[in-house]
């Protein structure tokens, strides 16, 4: 029998890997800016961790890769062809936030294989790096946004639900005349 720890253990353990600030004294924005980096560098790794706790889930392990270039990708290129200012006017990269879209990307991930008690803890996550990035003044609230509707369509489009045991099946169904409830046993 396995024992799988639950989300909040899991996102708390990412939370202790956070290294500490620097030496120096830094604002209260830069702390929050390097912070939210690490959540969603952190975010990542752990649902691969995840994925693999999952009977060594490699399918997942593939799709989580697979979204998360497509989502990382599709805005880094966005980011050359869309020249927004960012709010600290430092340069005309600020649309998208390829940041939030590698945090967005893996909460995604997370709630579409696993469901929403893995999903619920690493939305919190990745919603701490966006609101990170719009508070260092990296990033508009609509840049983040964007990240994050890109990261839903890209895992909506590649990523598939986990099933621990197919051989045991529950899922509902409905048409212009009934509803039901299916249980399917495979022998």
């Amino acid at each position: 029998m396995r024992t799988v720890g639950t989300p909040l253990t899991l996102g708390l353990l990412c939370l202790l890997l956070v290294p500490p600030a620097a030496a120096a004294p830094a604002k209260k924005t830069d702390k929050i800016e390097t912070a939210g980096t690490a959540v969603a560098v952190a975010l990542p790794i752990a649902a691969a961790g995840i994925s693999l706790m999952h009977n060594d889930d490699w399918d997942g392990i593939y799709e989580l890769g697979a979204s998360t270039a497509l989502t990382v990708g599709t805005a880094l290129i966005l980011k050359q062809v869309v020249h927004e200012r960012r709010p600290n006017h430092s340069d005309y990269q600020s649309f998208p936030s390829d940041t939030a879209a590698l945090a967005y990307s893996s909460a995604d991930y997370l709630w579409g294989r696993y469901g929403w008690e893995w999903g619920v803890p690493a939305y919190a996550a990745a919603m701490f790096t966006g609101y990170s990035r719009v508070k260092a003044k990296q990033h508009h609230w609509y840049d983040v946004a964007a990240s994050s509707a890109m990261a839903f369509a890209f895992n909506y489009a590649v990523v598939t639900r986990y099933r621990d045991n197919d051989r045991y099946a529950l899922y509902a169904s409905a048409d212009g005349d009934s509803v039901g409830l299916h249980f399917e046993a495979h022998f």
